[in-house]
């Protein structure tokens, strides 16, 4: 047997659909191994650069060759020495040791691993909330110019998925807008409430840094500015063990999961309306919905959607977990399970808003469809209506309630007995004792009079809540999104 060539060792082993079937360039870079371990360097130069400019014997010199190399990094070697070593950090200390021979002695200078471990997850997170929102604002936005165009589209509401008041097209949306505008919030402040957990050592208690200072408890805090500062944080965490708090994880996956809550709900009302041939999402020209069956249009993107919106919300239960088990300053136990579900809740939201973005941008809608559904339960709706009319031109209303009583009940049988088409409005017609208001039934039976402010609704919550949160990702909404697969 010819020895397999790298392709074909690849596909030998299980590789993540979620970075190889699914998730942006950009998202699988910021959890990729060379984003990790070039931020690991730029932390150890971050740190010899502030221990520099606070007195420590750190020379120009050792500076510019950690710049040189901060790209520079042997996986070879780093695998090689971590399999010798059984530690990852000491063996990147050493192979930018060995690109540093002049620095070697001053990377990782009063140090612990969770210095470039935590930090370096931190800057992963907070660089994977500014991928996410500006995806999260275009599907609003593209959400948003769709209950725009459909808000005075009268439709039949559902409310325990019976028929209910009519609502309009729009109105809908607008309610998976509101949730999709609390997770944008709720996004924005995980982001901006999380901060550095900055130079503090083996214990949180800044030990090692003290002695390096000689005491002084100004440098060592003036250090920790700095490095959290060179990060792009405007703050550290004040305390800390050895890690920074697991609960921050718990934070930040649980925002996540409440994305997946709102997706799976707007796309579960696409797939229901799909079945009802009300509106469909975008389905390509030779796409195909199912192998036996060529005339299904399976609604294949929503169904993705739900599917990974279900992934997303069970995330949350491992820092959960975690957090909770953490003895005193720290345990390991948390190392593993962390490297899976924090890169796993962002890849999956990252596909999802792709995914929903897609679907929003190509929605098709059937008014026809919709008209005739509405013709079918209407006419129920449209009794109070009548009744008030006849008063109107001085009939009875317990002898217009017990008529449209026997009326409603004989169409409604026709409709679920016989299997016809609800036909209450043509016996009022034929009964002489409504006469009166025969001319007026037409307009009595006005959709649009039954929809009551939902146009105004619509046009009130884009303008005063929705447009104004998407300001400040104006210039970032690009243009239309195209799946892969």
């Amino acid at each position: 047997m010819a020895t397999p060539g790298a392709e074909e060792d690849a596909l030998a082993r299980y590789r993540s659909p979620l970075v190889s079937r699914y998730a942006s360039a950009e998202m699988g870079f910021n959890f990729s191994e060379r984003k990790k371990f070039g931020t690991w360097r730029r932390l150890w130069l971050y740190l010899a650069q502030a221990e520099k400019s606070l007195g420590l014997p750190i020379t120009d010199e050792q500076i510019q060759e950690m710049e040189a190399n901060l790209d520079n990094i042997d996986f070879k070697m780093a695998a090689e020495e971590e399999k010798k070593l059984r530690h990852d950090v000491m063996a990147h200390v050493h192979t930018f040791a060995h690109c540093c021979p002049k620095a070697a002695a001053i990377i990782h200078l009063g140090a612990t691993s969770c210095y470039v471990g935590d930090n370096t997850d931190l800057i992963v997170l907070r660089d994977g909330f500014n991928l996410l929102l500006p995806k999260l604002a275009r599907v609003i936005s593209r959400l948003a110019d769709f209950a725009e165009k459909y808000a005075d589209l009268p439709t039949l509401g559902f409310t325990h998925y019976q028929p209910a008041q009519l609502t309009t097209v729009g109105k809908r949306c607008c309610l998976w807008i509101q949730d999709l505008c609390m997770d944008l919030q709720n996004l924005e402040r995980a982001r901006d409430d999380l901060r550095f957990r900055g130079v503090k050592g083996t214990t949180g208690t800044q030990a090692s840094f003290l002695q390096l200072f000689e005491g002084d408890h100004s440098k060592v805090e003036e250090l920790d500015r700095l490095v959290t500062a060179k990060a792009g944080f405007k703050r550290a965490y004040m305390v800390t063990g050895q890690t920074y708090s697991r609960k921050v994880d718990i934070e930040v996956l649980s925002v996540l999961a409440s994305l997946g809550a709102s997706v799976h709900k707007i796309c579960t009302d696409i797939r229901l309306l799909a079945n009802l041939k009300e509106i469909e999402e975008p389905f390509e020209k030779d796409q195909i919905g199912s192998s036996a069956m060529p005339y299904k249009r399976n609604p294949m993107r929503s169904e993705r959607c739900c599917s990974l919106a279900r992934h997303l919300m069970t995330l949350v239960l491992d820092p959960l977990q975690t957090a909770s088990v953490q003895w005193f300053e720290r345990t390991l136990d948390d190392s593993a399970n962390r490297r899976v579900c924090l890169a796993e809740a962002f890849l999956t939201a990252d596909i999802i808003l792709s995914t929903l973005q897609n679907i929003s941008e190509g929605l098709v809608v059937y008014p026809k469809v919709i008209e005739r559904r509405i013709r079918q339960e209407l006419p129920f709706m449209a009794t109070e209506n009548i009744i008030m009319a006849m008063v109107k031109a001085g009939g009875n209303r317990q002898d217009c309630h017990e008529k449209i009583r026997v009326l409603s009940q004989q169409a409604a049988a026709v409709v679920k007995q016989e299997g016809g088409d609800n036909d209450f409005i043509a016996r009022v017609r034929a009964d002489p004792y409504f006469s009166p208001i025969h001319k007026q039934l037409e307009s009595l039976l006005d959709p649009s009079s039954f929809t009551g402010r939902a146009p105004q609704q619509v046009a009130k919550f884009l303008k005063e809540e929705v447009r104004p949160a998407l300001v400040p990702y104006q210039g970032k909404m690009g243009g239309k999104i195209e799946l892969a697969l």
